[in-house]
């Protein structure tokens, strides 16, 4: 069964785009207003170019330091195309990534791991002339483009980089200063091999794609990449100089089963690079500052203000309504165990945010449904596909895999039945958004449906004559029965599809059993602690996730305003989050999330600066063993709970907001119901509300003003509106009408315009390293040898200790430093497979020349405490010997008068988590400040034990 699309496909983009502009002025309507009516406002205020140029410039991201590795660098995209900027790993060069959305492997027999993943494209190189000295770039969220100089000892290079928007094309112009004019350009195809690869070799029988063919056609360079199942990616490219600027194009396409992708990237390069560069900015600005405008958020934290701003610019580079839905990495590829698309929560948590930042148009996932309901359907076994459907825990853009979806009570596959109605649950937030009916017709219905009938083919009465789910398997946790995961997801199907056929006017033949389901379906399953995972199967260790919490958020069918419910809410959050082992940043969204509902902003707020103190990164992504783009696009989700919510037919205008925040703006912010919510909170304090209809829903809104209120009319005349009192009030709203709420007998100030700072905070990306006078980080990476970090989902990866054991990564610092004793280190816990720190075995590491007079040095033994005879090179060509003394990792307290830096509770072995503690050390060796080092020799210590150096870094007075 095909579902019927009846022109839903156009439907969401322009359901989207019906949203106001920001600044676009109110129309004013013929009709008069009635005698003793208040009068009519208008708002004001970030209408200009100016202004919003302005805004986003401080929110911008700043490099005074070149970025090594993918979590550092800046990044472009439009949905399709993907680049990040950094230092090619052991040359002096610049490194585009070049990655396409829709490059992937067609062999889904063998898996979404490696016969339908995501697969490498390139890297495109830029070699200058001379060694590269200083970078200061930035990334310009107004234009959606890098920009900035690399400074090398020949010249400078003055760039701009972006991937245009319209035409699915990198963009690079170069001003190059005399010593520069001979820089050059590289293009490098990847081999077509999963990124998997990183963890373990391809499957048997797994045939190798063919090598790439480069060659020239008309005077632009082609890689051709065909592909063992058929198809091709192809990657075209050339140089020319315009203005005395030398230009570069490169455009990538992807074709399967056919081979026009060669055709199509060529014939992008030929076209764009007969047109002037101006014309292509133009029309590539012209879209994003559009896409800017449909909505504002202004909060008084600098930090987080700029990290949401990025978040949506990161958003729309990754996510597109006619673009492959995301991939676990987005549009951009590194090496990763995670090359596909992930349904048991990395989905819907990259898409939540589109909905109150009214962005639509950036919303892939109904109509990936619609196009693959077939695929849906045979992901179940033969006798259970003529009612029902399901989903792959992971697949590629168009929901296939090998193998089909477990079957409840059955042990192999996991019986993972509840990613198909998490997933329509975005759908179902899609149309609440909108109001749009083909969603909900063509999309919605028919899939939950047979979504809930795979449930009901399990469903069984017990003795207590409730119904019950036999063992279904919670993600990542286990089995159980009545898991708490899916009868969360039960109960929700069940009660949409009442409401939906009741919006469609449709009756159903199922409505009795949907009915029957909702009032005899078996209680979750509690315990002292909260939610249990499922019957007999407590929550008892430490987990990412926040399944077993679905039915709190993002369900609310247990929710804080239930009082009844309340402790209960309340045990199961805090005990989810006491565990520390396994949790990761988007644990720390969704307590923040869940805080809000609860309205406890404050708390909210410690978790989201937990989430970016401990995990995000210094260009704000993420990651888990390789990239994962839902975590930091989840805390702009939790941004948006913090401000409005809109579930249960009631508008919350700022429900979660904290204290210290007591200047807010929003605006344009969409709720469900299809309304477009402005507010301001000035001095602790809302000072006005404004409202405006798409579909002439039913509107409530908790308001948060206080006092004597009135309802004005915004260009016309005031509604109808009545106080239902607990600080809601009703309007009575027809399409595209909008209203004010405010303290009566006052005109507030209507304006729009961001708030004051609380404070200064860096700018995200890297800044310089600190002024001499304090501490100096030195640059470790060029010498990593050793793995000694590994995840909690792949325990075979590193070998800390020669037996295979090491660190937990979550455990350790993520963001690219840590700090003991006020001493700063730069600190490596990245991509699954990667070098961490350095084996001491005769290594010369220089150092920027300095007078210090300590060296600090973050490290540990191995199988045993170790003293490094290290050797500190001068200036004048002296040198002495710095004795290092580090303890062994596992050794109760240091030995060396060291301080722990940092502490673990366990250590990974290839068989799995031991609960052994294990430490990093923090020593301080003095130095000769008289003396000017360059370099530092980290000798290999007498005896079998190894020294570890994770970080050095160098103080001076």
């Amino acid at each position: 069964m095909r579902v019927s699309r009846r022109g839903f496909l156009g439907k969401v983009a322009s359901g989207a785009a019906a949203g106001a502009a920001v600044g676009v002025p109110f129309a004013e309507p013929a009709a008069a207003r009635p005698p003793g009516a208040a009068p009519p406002v208008s708002l004001t205020g970030m209408r200009t170019d100016r202004a919003w140029q302005s805004f986003l410039a401080d929110q911008d991201l700043h490099w005074k330091r070149v970025p090594r590795t993918w979590y550092e660098g800046p990044f472009l995209g439009n949905g399709l195309l993907g680049s990040i900027v950094y230092q090619e790993p052991g040359l002096n060069a610049l490194r585009f990534t070049v990655h396409h959305s829709e490059v992937q492997d067609h062999r889904p027999d063998f898996g979404n791991e490696w016969g339908v993943a995501r697969l490498p494209v390139g890297n495109l190189l830029l070699h200058p002339v001379g060694e590269i000295t200083a970078v200061d770039l930035r990334l310009d969220l107004w234009n959606a483009e890098i920009s900035g100089t690399v400074t090398t000892d020949a010249g400078r290079l003055a760039l701009r980089a972006l991937v245009h928007n319209d035409r699915t094309m990198l963009l690079v112009t170069v001003d190059a200063s005399a010593g520069e004019k001979g820089f050059r350009w590289e293009f490098r195809p990847s081999p077509a091999v999963s990124p998997r690869i990183v963890r373990e070799p391809p499957p048997a029988g797994f045939a190798p794609n063919p090598a790439p063919v480069t060659r020239e056609s008309g005077g632009i360079g082609l890689v051709v990449q065909p592909l063992v199942a058929g198809g091709q990616t192809a990657t075209a490219y050339r140089e020319s100089t315009q203005a005395g600027q030398r230009v570069y194009h490169l455009a990538v396409a992807h074709s399967y089963p056919g081979t026009d992708a060669e055709g199509r990237a060529l014939s992008t390069v030929r076209k764009a690079s007969a047109l002037p560069v101006s014309s292509l900015l133009r029309t590539h600005r012209d879209w994003w500052h559009r896409f800017y405008r449909k909505s504002f958020l202004s909060v008084p934290d600098p930090m987080l203000q700029s990290f949401y701003w990025i978040q949506l610019y990161k958003l729309a580079c990754g996510a597109r309504e006619h673009a492959p839905v995301m991939a676990t990495t987005g549009p951009w590829l590194e090496p990763t165990p995670w090359p596909s698309v992930w349904w048991n929560l990395n989905v819907q948590l990259e898409y939540w945010p589109v909905h109150g930042s009214n962005h639509l148009e950036l919303d892939a996932i109904p109509r990936t449904l619609a196009e693959n309901t077939d695929i849906l359907i045979g992901a179940l076994e033969p006798e259970y596909r003529h009612d029902s459907a399901g989903l792959r825990r992971s697949t590629d853009a168009q929901c296939d895999d090998a193998g089909p979806v477990g079957i409840p009570g059955v042990g192999a596959p996991d019986p993972e039945i509840g990613d198909l109605p998490w997933t329509l649950h975005n759908v179902w937030l899609t149309y609440r958004h909108t109001m749009d009916r083909g969603v909900l017709e063509d999309v919605l219905y028919p899939l939950l449906r047979r979504s809930t009938n795979y449930y009901l083919h399990f469903l069984h009465e017990q003795a207590d004559g409730r119904l019950h789910l036999p063992k279904t398997f919670s993600p990542e946790y286990g089995s159980a029965p009545d898991c708490n995961y899916d009868l969360a997801l039960l109960r929700w199907s069940c009660a949409t599809l009442l409401e939906t056929v009741r919006l469609l006017g449709v009756q159903d033949t199922l409505e009795p059993k949907w009915r029957e389901v909702l009032e005899r379906l078996v209680d979750p399953p509690v315990d002292a602690n909260g939610f249990m995972i499922g019957a007999g199967v407590p929550f008892a260790k430490s987990h990412r996730h926040y399944s077993h919490l679905l039915a709190v958020y993002p369900l609310y069918l247990v929710n804080w305003e239930q009082p009844e419910n309340r402790d209960l809410i309340e045990r199961s959050l805090d005990h989810w989050i006491s565990f520390e082992g396994a949790l990761r940043g988007y644990s720390f969204t969704g307590a923040a999330s869940i805080c809000t509902q609860m309205g406890r902003g404050d708390e909210a707020l410690t978790y989201l600066r937990e989430l970016v103190a401990r995990f995000v990164q210094p260009n704000t992504m993420y990651y888990e063993a390789g990239p994962v783009v839902e975590t930091p696009l989840s805390g702009a989700q939790t941004l948006h709970d913090m401000l409005c919510q809109s579930w249960g037919d009631l508008i919350r205008i700022f429900p979660g907001v904290p204290a210290e925040w007591r200047d807010v703006t929003l605006h344009d912010f969409r709720t469900q119901g299809a309304f477009l919510v402005s507010a301001v909170r000035r001095g602790g304090a809302t000072r006005w509300v404004r409202v405006r209809s798409l579909a002439g829903e039913p509107c409530r809104v908790r308001h948060t003003l206080t006092g004597r209120l009135t309802v004005s009319g915004v260009g016309g005349p005031a509604p109808r509106w009545r106080d239902l009192g607990d600080g809601v009030v009703e309007l009575e709203l027809g399409r595209d009408q909008e209203a004010v709420i405010h303290p009566a007998g006052s005109r507030p100030d209507f304006r729009i315009a961001p708030v004051r700072a609380n404070g200064p905070a860096e700018p995200w990306g890297l800044p310089a390293l600190p002024d001499a006078g304090t501490v100096t980080q030195v640059d470790l990476v060029p010498h990593f040898d050793n793995d000694a970090i590994t995840t909690e989902m792949y325990y075979e990866d590193g070998d800390f200790d020669g037996a295979g054991r090491t660190y937990p990564m979550a455990q350790l610092p993520q963001t690219g430093r840590t700090v003991d004793d006020g001493i700063t280190f730069s600190f490596t816990n990245g991509s699954e497979g990667s070098a961490n720190n350095v084996v001491a075995a005769g290594q010369e590491i220089a150092v920027p020349p300095g007078g210090y007079t300590r060296l600090h040095v973050l490290g540990a033994g191995d199988t045993g405490n170790v003293t490094v005879p290290a050797v500190a090179h001068y200036a004048d060509g002296t040198t002495a010997t710095v004795t290092v003394g580090l303890t062994n990792w596992l050794a109760s307290g240091p030995a060396y008068e060291e301080t722990t830096a940092v502490a673990t509770g366990q250590i990974h072995t290839p068989a799995g988590p031991l609960d052994t503690k294990a430490a990093i050390f923090h020593q301080v060796t003095a130095l000769d400040p008289a003396r000017r080092l360059t370099a530092l020799t980290l000798t290999a210590p007498a005896g079998t034990a190894r020294a570890h150096v994770f970080a050095l870094s160098l103080e001076q007075e």
